[in-house]
């Protein structure tokens, strides 16, 4: 007579919680790896270097802030960790909730006030204001950060960012260019650091999703309506075509550039 098997449910799997702690640890575990072998790879932080984190409130910025609060545990050079946001004078953009994530982590957290909408929308009437947004806020964080006795800035730029932007410049100047893994700006006496270069957007996504993030949503009218976003959309639809089109830009820019500098 055989006996009868009973199989006991798992209730781990069927726990959602315990399943995005799992993946939380998982995407974290992957992306430390990645960040630490990159901020190896091009020197990016030094013994004693105190290190601010440009938070946005999007994804790839919070997801920055997390991981190198976890690096900072154990990265044999020791560092210090804030973070700054800078406000554009967009009407709706709450940073509450990031301040208390940034209590959660222990980092010192500041949001700066600024008029850029009102320069850049009402004063400058730009008609394709992007350009000039995003160099009135690097200018306002790295002169900010310094305030805040910063010598490193850090930006959540990952390994899409690079390849979208070489893409960019090839497409639109007719140059191959890109920004640096690690470049020293001699107005603003900092060092900025792009740590997430060997991470895809996806893994980005994926911890984002399973740490549950306080997102800022950005109030921007232009907000995904730039060449980029259509040049998301064309690397995107190549890639179905050639599975390594993407990579093969990104090996480009390290031997082509970075490898140059």
């Amino acid at each position: 007579m055989s006996e009868n098997i009973i199989i006991k449910p798992n209730n781990e799997e069927e726990d959602p919680e315990k399943i995005r702690i799992k993946g939380e640890k998982a995407a974290m575990k992957r992306m430390l790896s990645l960040t630490r072998k990159a901020v190896q790879d091009y020197d990016m932080i030094s013994e004693g270097d105190r290190v601010c984190v440009g938070i946005s409130g999007g994804k790839d910025s919070m997801a920055l802030l997390t991981v190198l609060a976890g690096l900072r545990r154990f990265y044999p050079k020791k560092f210090e960790l804030c973070a700054l946001s800078v406000s554009t004078g967009f009407e709706g953009m709450d940073f509450a909730p990031v301040a208390e994530y940034c209590k959660k982590l222990d980092v010192e957290y500041k949001v700066i006030e600024t008029q850029i909408k009102e320069i850049v929308f009402d004063i400058r009437n730009e008609k394709n204001p992007c350009a000039l947004c995003a160099n009135l806020r690097r200018g306002a964080l790295n002169d900010n950060a310094r305030k805040m006795g910063c010598n490193v800035v850090a930006l959540g730029h990952h390994r899409d960012d690079v390849i979208e932007t070489a893409f960019l410049s090839l497409s639109y100047e007719g140059r191959f260019y890109c920004f640096s893994p690690k470049t020293y700006l001699e107005r603003s006496q900092v060092t900025v650091i792009r740590p997430f270069l060997f991470i895809d957007e996806y893994e980005v996504k994926n911890l984002a999703k399973f740490a549950e993030f306080p997102i800022v949503t950005n109030p921007c009218p232009m907000d995904r309506t730039s060449k980029r976003s259509e040049v998301k959309e064309l690397l995107y639809e190549l890639t179905k075509k050639n599975p390594d089109f993407k990579m093969n830009i990104f090996g480009a820019v390290k031997r082509g550039i970075w490898e140059n500098e």
